[in-house]
């Protein structure tokens, strides 16, 4: 049986790509799934060759025939969302889909129609198949995607008898994260001593709970305030959320993207055996 896993952090930059990307060169007979459509950058670790790609589409969106069109105002009156102006021209950019504006108009002159959002890909790395995708700037319907490009891992996982999916998942609490975690069987949270960092970490801490999702926590560069890291370490231990390892703030990481190179690739030293260490930790639950 697939065995899914979800990296969150509940806020960007916490280090949570570096350190999913370290787990796809640590683990075997994996998919990856990049679920971050919005900014995605495992790719640049794992240089995916892409071999198949599909247009994503999103939200329908009105698309109108001057034609026919009689000008009798009531796409402009009824639209809340500034797509048409005085003149009832249509700004197909604003449009969010509503279909008010086809429900209302009485000669048929305005029709939804698909809109291209994004592209999902299926692609080889030096460490298996990946799936990921990109959303074109300002698309909506995000989660819908992020929902995509993990049903293709599934059926490749089943397809070819892998054991693992692990998904580099969104940041924030949004929908993209619920379509990231809903489902799988574990999560890690990567959750950096800063007020924002613990802020966001008790967020997503909520989310996973909601879902039923189980969940572990890792501290990374946890020496940048140790005061901070020991409040997580005590906030954790009253929700019930294992610790189950910290990550001291190391350069390496940075030396190791610019070489475009995952930190166990390209290091021996503290920060791989830390990473390496928080691995075996998660492969011992995957596995119960």
């Amino acid at each position: 049986m697939v065995k899914h896993i979800t990296i969150i952090s509940g806020k960007g930059g916490t280090g949570k790509t570096t350190i999913t990307a370290a787990f796809t060169a640590l683990a075997k007979n994996l998919v990856i799934v990049d679920a971050d459509v919005d900014a995605a950058d495992m790719h640049l670790l794992l240089h995916p060759e892409v071999k198949n790609s599909e247009i994503f589409n999103g939200l329908d969106v009105a698309q109108k025939n001057d034609d026919i069109c009689t000008n009798c105002g009531l796409c402009y009156d009824n639209c809340r969302y500034g797509s048409f102006d005085p003149d009832n021209t249509l700004h197909p950019e604003k449009c969010e889909g509503c279909a008010v504006c086809e429900l209302v108009c009485p000669v048929g002159a305005i029709k939804m129609v698909t809109r291209n959002a994004g592209e999902s890909y299926i692609s080889d790395t030096r460490f298996g198949t990946m799936v990921h995708a990109k959303m074109h700037p300002g698309e909506e319907a995000t989660g819908k995607l992020v929902a995509l490009v993990r049903e293709k891992a599934r059926k490749i996982a089943e397809k070819e008898n892998n054991d693992l999916i692990i998904i580099d998942g969104p940041p924030g609490t949004g929908c993209t994260v619920i379509a990231a975690i809903t489902g799988v069987d574990l999560v890690l949270i990567v959750i950096e001593p800063t007020l924002s960092g613990i802020h966001d970490a008790k967020r997503i801490i909520e989310v996973a709970r909601h879902f039923n999702v189980p969940a572990l926590a890792c501290i990374n560069k946890y020496d940048i305030n140790e005061e901070n890291t020991a409040h997580i370490i005590e906030f954790c231990k009253a929700e019930g959320i294992d610790v189950i390892g910290k990550l001291a703030y190391d350069e390496t990481a940075t030396k190791a993207m610019m070489d475009e190179k995952t930190v166990v690739e390209f290091s021996d030293g503290e920060l791989a055996q830390s990473i390496k260490d928080i691995w075996q930790k998660l492969e011992k639950e995957l596995a119960k």
